[in-house]
């Protein structure tokens, strides 16, 4: 490329900053293709370990995972960029009231992918519509695609992942969605962020279920993020009682992170917290039908574990809750349609009541329960 046109692209990539920063990101920085050798063997490591659980695509789409040219073969650069969406309020104070159900603070707004993936197709437009001498191609990811984002932001200087494998930002501490674009122009990368953590690990100390083997590796399979949003089957008993109120997510590694205290709430209004979300009823969650979370969670990324594994979780937040008045809201769904409702309304039910009249319901339960995750959830009072 002759020095003209070096110098229209860093002219291009000067008026990307700010026109992102005008579309809302927070953060934009650029890096390369070929930025981040390390994350394939660590990626291997985690699936050979086991810790996707029932992740499967992560086993599936391993090998575009790569690196950003196994994705796409034309791809010289890659715009990294953060949205802000730190919460108002310190999530881990929802844990002080067990009768509420305690969602992420990622989630308690519009759902993220919607928000920046709409961003991004803008900034891509605007982006082409420039460069129209130059000829560049782009192509836009927001985590649903095999795209190592979390390394990327790194090797690009958005931050540095933690050694709770999250990515940490000097300005915006741990609240930062990410999106990316790839281009077929070649832009001048920024600077990798170094790792800042030092000798700090509250983030591991605080995890309720242990789930960090050592620092920068993540057990998912005992997360509770994981266990309430990914795991398809009922939740092993040594995580109940474990998970609190934690309905949907957990920010507790997140949230304890010292590097919060330079972090901001989001200027984004579709990412701040809606009301209905922020303090929900246990109560009120534990009644809904298809049709009810489905409008509740509209726009909400807590759509996506759908109504059945939601109220599993609602009804383990229940039984940790401690509340007698709960008793009779667990009792109506010990004959809800759906086996993975049933059995964990069964789990809870025996937090409250003495073993002896658990024991005469499971005898009795188990003359018409025709499922097996059910019945072994009423067999516990057998033994």
């Amino acid at each position: 490329m002759t020095q003209s046109g070096q110098d229209a692209l860093a002219r291009l990539q000067q008026r990307f900053r700010e026109q992102a920063t005008a579309q809302g990101f927070d953060a934009v920085r650029f890096t390369g293709p070929d930025t981040i050798p390390e994350a394939p063997a660590r990626l291997r490591s985690f699936l050979a370990n086991g810790y996707h659980g029932d992740m499967g695509w992560l086993l599936e789409h391993e090998a575009r995972r790569q690196s950003p040219a196994d994705l796409w073969p034309e791809v010289q650069s890659v715009i990294m960029l953060g949205m802000n969406y730190g919460p108002e309020t310190n999530p881990m104070s929802k844990l002080e009231h067990p009768g509420l159900g305690n969602i992420s603070a990622y989630a308690c707004g519009t759902d993220y992918h919607d928000v920046i993936k709409k961003r991004l197709k803008q900034l891509g437009r605007w982006l082409l519509a420039q460069d129209s001498a130059m000829q560049g191609q782009i192509k836009v990811f927001v985590d649903t695609a095999p795209v190592m984002e979390k390394p990327l932001a790194a090797a690009a200087g958005l931050g540095w992942q933690g050694k709770h494998t999250n990515l940490v930002s000097r300005e915006f501490g741990s609240w930062l969605f990410l999106g990316s674009i790839f281009t077929t122009l070649a832009f001048e990368p920024d600077a990798p962020e170094q790792d800042h953590c030092g000798s700090c690990q509250v983030c591991l100390d605080v995890c309720p279920t242990d789930a960090f083997p050592a620092p920068y590796q993540l057990d998912a399979r005992k997360c509770i993020s994981y266990l309430t949003i990914e795991a398809k089957e009922q939740t092993p008993v040594a995580f109940r009682k474990k998970m609190g109120n934690r309905i949907y997510g957990c920010d507790d590694c997140l949230a304890v992170c010292p590097w919060n205290k330079y972090a901001q709430s989001t200027r984004e209004a579709k990412l701040q917290a809606r009301k209905e979300l922020t303090a929900p009823a246990l109560t009120d969650l534990s009644r809904l039908d298809d049709p009810a979370f489905r409008t509740l969670f509209a726009k909400s990324p807590v759509k996506r574990t759908g109504r059945d594994r939601f109220v599993r979780n609602v009804l383990i937040a229940m039984g940790n809750a401690k509340k007698s008045d709960y008793i009779p809201h667990i009792e109506a769904r010990l004959s809800d349609h759906a086996p993975l409702v049933r059995g964990m309304a069964v789990w809870a039910l025996g937090c409250y009541l003495h073993p002896a009249e658990m024991l005469d319901r499971a005898n009795a339960a188990l003359k018409t329960e025709t499922d097996a995750g059910v019945r072994v959830e009423w067999g516990r009072f057998i033994d």
